[in-house]
């Protein structure tokens, strides 16, 4: 059994110039302004267009990225719409596979202590249990039914600015769950350094 932490990777490279630039020429369409157009104009565009909460033109622009969580996780970041997501399938992946060094994956929480052993316990038993019933004759889908719910799952989201603000502003406030404010804190900590004026309005509170 393997044991790993929560990540994330971008598969659309984070560009401010190219997007500022993409959302202010779409936004001047409705004004038909696109003459204003001059350095440093998209930037006030993107503004302008956040602080009126104008948000239909920045969802024009969508970004995908890769997310290493659990199943728990996993599917709480399946409830967001409109979106295009592709996850790991436990009815396809065989983890007896060499691919899969022959072992299932969870995911880190931190438990420590006496929590911290019931956890490795019970996910061993699981990873037993499943390479038991695959020995069994059953299929990766019926096999599925005894793996853990920190079971790793990696799931690409593409979601357009719109969403992925809306998505930010729910999963990082204070009564989100812990593992997923973990996993998205960092991801909006990025998306303000290189697009403040769309994101610099979620406050992350302690």
């Amino acid at each position: 059994m393997k044991i790993v932490s929560q990540s994330h990777e971008w598969i659309t490279p984070l560009n401010r110039d190219v997007t500022l630039k993409r959302i202010e020429q779409i936004a001047r369409t409705c004004y038909k302004s696109e003459g204003a157009i001059k350095p440093g104009s998209d930037a006030k565009m993107v503004a302008m267009l956040c602080k009126n909460h104008h948000y239909a033109m920045i969802e024009h622009i969508s970004l995908s990225c890769k997310f290493i969580t659990d199943r728990g996780v996993g599917n709480e970041i399946v409830r967001h719409r409109i979106a295009s997501y592709a996850q790991e399938s436990t009815r396809y992946c065989n983890y007896s596979k060499d691919k899969f060094d022959n072992q299932i994956t969870v995911i880190e929480h931190g438990y420590t202590g006496k929590k911290r052993e019931i956890w490795e316990n019970s996910c061993k038993q699981d990873e037993t249990a499943y390479f038991d019933m695959l020995a069994a004759g059953a299929t990766p889908e019926e096999a599925r039914d005894v793996l853990p719910l920190c079971l790793k799952t990696e799931t690409v989201c593409t979601w357009n600015l719109r969403e992925w603000h809306e998505v930010l502003r729910l999963r990082t406030a204070k009564d989100a769950h812990p593992a997923i404010r973990k996993l998205m804190i960092p991801v909006l900590h990025e998306l303000q350094e290189v697009y403040p004026e769309i994101f610099n309005d979620i406050e992350v509170v302690a």
